[in-house]
């Protein structure tokens, strides 16, 4: 008969794995979730989104190419976001305390006092089969106001993320690449229409993740994703996080909402 071995509470991550983040600023983690606990946030957003329970944002008010062009359009109403998640319910909450994840995201900050943010992603994606749009290439921090830049997202999968259904691609390297002004349009977007630029996208790695699995990537990483042309919601989990060393500049969007000091809710 095997021996069960069991993920420890606290996971200590490798040297490897330290060193890969810091290369190319993004590390997968898989398995982080229970099966269980998957399953309860996904019925939880789907439930919120088909009541349009508040705040939320839509597929509309980005705007991105091929997206309806008003609330009142066809798809207008195509939920994107449902925002403030750690408010939004208990589970939700509970996730963005992770002792796994929070432990995960001490080392990858190099700091074991860890603040979650409530005004930068904090939310549920949801893409739906219909009328969900592309982002294009972007940096997180790009309208982001914080003494440094080092904070990390954290991605989670609540089903599986494909090309197909619009999974993260991301371009390794750049949260340490400085950008002219000219090479990102008037939304700080890269532009795809130079050839520098070009020769920069064909390094993306897609991102593909399973059920549970967690994408933590630094906040100055170029990422971006595709629609969803399968006929399934993608939903994912997002919460970004930094440390004692950093903190949100006073009176800025960053510093709108108090933040939660993760390791002390956690051990609280």
């Amino acid at each position: 008969m095997s021996a069960t071995i069991e993920t420890p509470v606290q996971p200590t991550l490798t040297p490897a794995q330290r060193e890969l983040f810091k290369v190319d600023g993004f590390l997968i983690m898989r398995q982080l979730a229970s099966a269980e606990r998957l399953g309860a946030m996904r019925t939880a957003a789907l439930e919120q989104a088909s009541a349009h329970v508040a705040p939320i944002e839509y597929e509309a008010d980005v705007a991105y190419p091929g997206a309806p062009v008003s609330r009142d359009a066809e798809g207008g109403d195509t939920p994107r976001r449902l925002l403030q998640a750690y408010d939004r319910a208990p589970l939700f909450a509970e996730w963005a305390a992770d002792a796994r994840l929070s432990a995960i995201v001490a080392q990858l900050l190099d700091s074991d006092d860890v603040w979650l943010s409530r005004n930068h992603h904090n939310c549920v994606m949801t893409k739906s089969p219909r009328y969900s749009t592309a982002t294009a290439w972007h940096k997180d921090l790009r309208y982001w106001s914080f003494e440094t830049p080092r904070l990390v997202n954290a991605w989670l999968a609540l089903g599986d993320e494909t090309p197909a259904n619009g999974c993260m691609r991301v371009l390794p390297g750049t949260h340490r690449m400085a950008f002219d002004a000219d090479q990102m349009d008037a939304d700080q977007f890269l532009r795809e229409d130079r050839d520098d630029t070009t020769r920069l996208i064909e390094t993306a790695i897609e991102a593909a993740l399973a059920p549970g699995d967690v994408l933590f990537f630094d906040a100055g990483l170029l990422h971006a994703a595709g629609a969803n042309t399968t006929e399934e919601h993608k939903l994912s989990v997002v919460t970004t996080y930094y440390g004692r060393d950093n903190a949100p500049v006073a009176g800025s969007r960053s510093a709108r909402r108090e933040p939660i000091h993760i390791r002390e809710a956690h051990h609280a």
